[in-house]
C-alpha cells in the first residue's frame, strides 16, 4: 500500500523520532510511505479557541495537501481525530468542500488504527525488556478506538503491559487548555504522574506528542528516569 504520512506539529517541531519510527514501521511492514511536503498543521488549535473560519482556511489547505486518493496514517489521535470528525463538520454547507472533507476522513486513520483494523497487523517483531504502562490519550475515544494500542504492546517481545489506574483520565494537556489553566494543568498531570509511577514500570507508551510532552516533562522534573515513548517508536524496538 502507497501511504502519506501527516506529521502533526508537535511531533514535527518537538518529537521528530515519532514521525521516523512510524515511516520505518510502515516501511518494514511492506508499504511505500510519502511525506506531502506542503502539509501544516491540521487547524485544531484555531478550532478548539473558537476560530471557526481560519480553522475551515485549514482544513481547505490540508484537504489539498492530501488530495492524492492515498490512505493517510496519523500518529496522533488528536489530530487524526480532526480530520475525520471536525472536518466533515465544518465543511458540511459548503458544496464544494462537503465531499473532498467527507473522502480524506474516509481514508485517514491514526497508527494503532491503521494496523490492527485496517492491516489486521498485531505483532510487528518489535522488541523491548521490560515493564510498560500506557496512557489512553482522550481523542482515541472520540475516534472508538479502544484496545488497540494494548493489543499491539502485547505482541511486543519481552514487554509487560501493566494496568495505568485511571487510565483513561486526561494528562492535563490538551493544547492550549495547559497554557490557559496552568494550574489545574499541573494538577491533573501530577495526578497522572502519581498512578504511572505507582505500576513502577519501566516506560509509559502513548499516542500522542502533546500529551508524552506533558507527561514527560512532569517526570523530567520530578527526577524519575521512567522512559517515555510513542507507540510508533515502542513498535520499531528490535
Amino acid at each position: 500500500m502507497r501511504i502519506s504520512l501527516f506529521i502533526t506539529c508537535l511531533s514535527d517541531v518537538l518529537r521528530p523520532e515519532v514521525g521516523q519510527a512510524t515511516v520505518k514501521l510502515l516501511r518494514r511492514l511492506g508499504h511505500e510511505i510519502d511525506f506531502p511536503p506542503n502539509q501544516t498543521c491540521c487547524g485544531q488549535p484555531f478550532f478548539n479557541s473558537g476560530f471557526a473560519d481560519l480553522a475551515r482556511d485549514q482544513a481547505k489547505r490540508t484537504i489539498e495537501t492530501l488530495d492524492n486518493g492515498q490512505t493517510v496514517v496519523v500518529p496522533s489521535g488528536s489530530c487524526a481525530a480532526m480530520i475525520k470528525l471536525e472536518y466533515p463538520h465544518l465543511l458540511a454547507d459548503d458544496p464544494q468542500w462537503s465531499e473532498r472533507a467527507a473522502d480524506l476522513a474516509a481514508r485517514t486513520f491514526e497508527l494503532a488504527d491503521l494496523l490492527v483494523n485496517q492491516l489486521g497487523v498485531e505483532s510487528v517483531g518489535a522488541r523491548f525488556q521490560g515493564a510498560i504502562t500506557y496512557h489512553y490519550a482522550c481523542h482515541l475515544r472520540g475516534l472508538g478506538l479502544a484496545g488497540e494500542v494494548e493489543r499491539l504492546i502485547r505482541g511486543v517481545e519481552g514487554a509487560t503491559l501493566l494496568p495505568l489506574a485511571r487510565e483513561d483520565q486526561c494528562c492535563g494537556f490538551g493544547g492550549s487548555f495547559s497554557v490557559r489553566y496552568p494550574q489545574i494543568s499541573t494538577a491533573m498531570v501530577d495526578d497522572k504522574v502519581k498512578c504511572i509511577l505507582s505500576t513502577k514500570a519501566d516506560a509509559v507508551v502513548s499516542t500522542d506528542a502533546g500529551c508524552l510532552m506533558n507527561i514527560g516533562g512532569r517526570l523530567h522534573r520530578l527526577g524519575q528516569p521512567i522512559e517515555v515513548m510513542h507507540l510508533a517508536e515502542l513498535l520499531e524496538r528490535r
